[in-house]
């Protein structure tokens, strides 16, 4: 027994979401990526659960943030992800230049073998320098301060979502 994605887009936990389809993707173990067995159900309930381990809700925050599925965070899927993160209205987009600057700033502070994208150790240790991302409630992938935060750019005082920063990383 399989439940599709629009039958779980629809919870209301997911509704708002701006990741809610490549979380359902990412636990979807169907070969069209395209519903929910129960397992894959209990999965996505158990990473986003207040007992998971930092380790495990960074490793899933990282997949769902790898729009492209190739095992690094780009230039691409970090656009995406702040795309995500502001919307897409005329009000909260971002210039090109503005993207540009954020994603090199993001880059800068990541990258620590400096090839052009963030893979999964960086991620982690970016995220474990971040110590609200494995304490903060609700689960840090259902808002949009905790891991997040890291596409502030610390030059000004609102990240890209509008919010105050509160210190570097933290929106």
């Amino acid at each position: 027994m399989r439940v599709s994605l629009e039958q779980i887009l629809s919870l209301p936990e997911l509704k708002a979401n701006p990741f809610k389809e490549r979380i359902c993707r990412v636990f979807s173990t169907s070969p069209a990526r395209d519903s929910l067995s129960f397992e894959d159900f209990l999965d996505l309930l158990s990473v986003f659960s207040d007992t998971a381990t930092p380790d495990i809700k960074s490793h899933y925050a990282f997949r769902i943030f790898d729009f492209d599925d190739d095992g690094t965070l780009n230039r691409e899927d970090l656009s995406h992800l702040v795309n995500c993160l502001t919307g897409q209205g005329e009000d909260t987009r971002l210039s090109a230049s503005e993207m540009k600057q954020l994603i090199d700033n993001i880059l800068e502070e990541s990258d620590i073998d400096r090839d052009g994208t963030i893979n999964l150790s960086e991620f982690q240790h970016v995220i474990s320098r971040s110590p609200d991302f494995a304490s903060r409630k609700p689960d840090p992938l259902f808002s949009c301060s905790a891991p997040l935060r890291l596409s502030c750019d610390r030059s000004h005082s609102v990240c890209p979502s509008k919010h105050p920063v509160r210190e570097p990383f933290h929106c």
